[in-house]
């Protein structure tokens, strides 16, 4: 029996000198986490001994004689500890911001309001240089464009009679309130301008003859007035974005007018290459010129100004739309000049900048959606501000 005991007792010298060799000796625990114990301590295993009333004093073994070091590694190997990557989320998973209720037609309304826009300015172009074309095209195309706008917007509204109670009051500090105003007055006068039109289809006697008289001087007078509202209607729609808590509507409220007037002088310098032979499509392009000029920088700006809040006007589907935007009004631009005398150039070039504002007014749309969806969009630029007042220094101004 003692010599097994002598045996056992070797093997476990020779394990206990392995382990000694393979690794540093364990610390000695310091502080309240040391271990209570009046027994002595085996410099090699760690181990203290039991006392006089039965306690122990702790145990150690081969994990604990590793030392832990954050974002590091022992010999070659273990893994390294890492913080993982933050993930903004919130609580139960639900977004930060409520996500616009709008849909296609918002996006759509959009479109018409800054084609309505556009249409009423060439109209009036028209009028002004005696370009009756022009004038005719302008004037048409207002009115279906300002008609279509004001379906889109009551079937966003979901009851035709809200449209009506928004015109109860008139609250200056509201940009959905002043664009109905606004509305209000350019469809009328669109109206007229467009019907006056028609004079000359009816009799020159009697009653109606009396209609035709008066129809083209009430439409002339109509048209003016329905182009000095064009500017308000083309850009309050992006006052109205950029007044919303949608991060990246909010921060581009400098661009958003400026991106929305732009698009509405392109796609009325569009009717106008459709409508008008070469001969009388000059007003038209240089529209299209001056349009895309300001288009093209408001576009610019949003994807670059903007820091972090650029992003969802870069990726995704509003990046694709806003690209194709950017091709198509620089391709209608360049066919409007160089194909001044070809009436399949103007028509072409006139398609391409069409395409060019739906492009534009879906991008930004679905842009704005995303950045609310995703709570990054909201919770560091909101950090970044927090940072900058305790700081004193601007975010802005880098």
């Amino acid at each position: 029996m003692s010599a097994r005991r002598l045996e056992v007792g070797d093997r476990f010298r020779r394990f206990r000198d392995r382990l000694a060799a393979d690794g540093p000796p364990l610390p000695t625990p310091t502080g309240h986490d040391a271990p209570t114990s009046s027994g002595p301590v085996d410099a090699a295993t760690g181990l203290a001994s039991r006392t006089g009333n039965g306690s122990r004093a702790g145990t150690s073994g081969p994990d604990s004689r590793r030392p832990r070091r954050r974002g590091g590694r022992r010999g070659g190997g273990g893994e390294e500890l890492r913080v993982p990557e933050a993930e903004f989320t919130s609580y139960y998973g639900r977004p930060v911001l409520k996500a616009p209720v709008w849909k296609w037609d918002i996006a759509a309304y959009l479109f018409t309001g800054g084609l309505a826009a556009g249409s009423s300015l060439l109209g009036a172009g028209g009028q002004l240089t005696g370009r009756p074309v022009l004038r005719r095209a302008g004037r048409v195309t207002a009115l279906g464009a300002v008609s279509a706008s004001a379906v889109f917007l009551i079937r966003d509204l979901g009851r035709p009679e809200r449209f009506h109670h928004m015109l109860r009051v008139a609250k200056p500090t509201s940009p959905m309130s002043v664009g109905t105003w606004i509305l209000t007055a350019f469809g009328p006068a669109a109206g007229v301008a467009a019907v006056a039109e028609a004079a000359g289809w009816l009799p020159r006697r009697g009653l109606l003859g009396l209609v035709g008289r008066a129809l083209p001087p009430a439409g002339h007078a109509a048209g003016l007035v329905a182009a000095a509202t064009a500017p308000a209607l083309a850009t309050y729609t992006g006052v109205l974005l950029a007044d919303t808590a949608v991060p990246s509507w909010h921060e581009a409220y400098p661009e958003l007018p400026v991106i929305f007037a732009g698009s509405a002088l392109a796609s009325g310098a569009a009717v106008g290459l459709l409508a008008a032979p070469p001969a009388q499509a000059g007003p038209a392009r240089r529209m299209a010129v001056a349009g895309a000029a300001l288009e093209l920088f408001g576009a610019h700006r949003v994807e670059t100004r903007l820091g972090l809040l650029s992003e969802p006007y870069r990726s995704g589907r509003p990046g694709r739309l806003l690209r194709a935007g950017r091709l198509l009004t620089v391709a209608g631009v360049a066919g409007a000049l160089l194909g001044r005398r070809s009436r399949a150039a103007g028509a072409m070039s006139g398609a391409a900048l069409l395409g060019a504002s739906v492009a534009t007014r879906f991008g930004i749309f679905y842009g704005g959606v995303a950045s609310a969806r995703d709570p990054r969009y909201t919770m560091v630029p909101q950090r970044e501000r927090v940072n900058a007042r305790r700081t004193g220094v601007d975010p802005a101004a880098d």
